[in-house]
């Protein structure tokens, strides 16, 4: 990105494309970007929750409805992108996603099949059709939202984890192609992060609560905005030199004993 000379920090006169933006992560992540000056556009299936979460974020927020896993629209929806926010994209943040729980033997090949058009293929799409402008302006950032589950064994998630592993795969490759032409490509990886469906979850089970607990070395679960600070970082200017990573924003998860 295009150095800030008082706050390399900062992310004035970018913006951001994030799917799954209207809720939970995606909308940690427009919060933090908003506060660094950056413009947003929100991308998810339901206007009425967009609606609301740009009311929230103010005028440097806008949104376009879509469903990404349309995926011979991916060119639509950044022409929709930069015509509400009447600027290029400089950032993308992939964040849609679906979970399914369930055991290995009873996930079928429809199953996996849906997660990973939401997260795999829809990604590479909007991608797709967000490089050549990038690169045209020489400089961009794109983000994927990983898991831990791509770092550790979490039981009950094949499709969900295979589909948060591709990740390293599709970073480590789009960053060699990419990076030398101005756009860097890098990923986090959050860990349990606090939601009301989360806390709903775990105040429910308590013996889960206290396993979830004990798995993170900083003994609580992460806020939206742990992810949406990392997110601003990575596609800040105090990251020019930083590409091809997937970073853990977990409280020490996935190392932790």
């Amino acid at each position: 990105m295009t150095p800030n000379s008082s706050n390399p920090f900062r992310l004035d006169g970018e913006t951001a494309l994030i799917t799954g933006g209207g809720s939970g992560i995606g909308l940690g992540i427009a919060r933090c970007m908003v506060q660094a000056g950056a413009k947003v556009v929100l991308v998810g299936r339901r206007e009425d929750q967009l609606i609301q979460a740009c009311a929230e974020l103010g005028a440097l927020a806008c949104y376009v409805a879509h469903d990404v896993t349309r995926l011979d629209a991916a060119g639509e929806l950044v022409a929709a992108a930069q015509k509400v926010a009447e600027s290029p994209v400089t950032i993308l943040v992939n964040n849609a996603g679906t979970h399914l729980k369930k055991p290995a033997a009873e996930t079928s090949p429809e199953d996996f099949q849906s997660v990973l058009n939401t997260h795999v293929l829809a990604a590479h799409a909007l991608t797709r059709a967000l490089i050549p402008g990038m690169v045209a302006q020489g400089k961009g950032s794109i983000l994927f939202t990983s898991s831990m589950a791509a770092f550790m064994g979490v039981p009950l998630v094949l499709a969900y984890a295979a589909a948060k592993s591709a990740y390293f795969g599709m970073v480590s490759t789009l960053s060699a192609e990419l990076s030398a032409k101005g756009v860097r490509v890098n990923a986090i990886a959050p860990g349990w992060i606090f939601s009301e469906m989360s806390r709903k979850a775990l105040e429910s089970d308590p013996a889960r609560k206290a396993k979830v607990l004990s798995r993170i070395q900083m003994g609580r679960m992460g806020e939206p905005a742990d992810i949406g600070h990392a997110a601003v970082y990575l596609s800040s200017a105090a990251a020019g030199y930083v590409t091809g990573v997937t970073l853990p924003v977990d409280g020490g998860a996935s190392v932790g004993f």
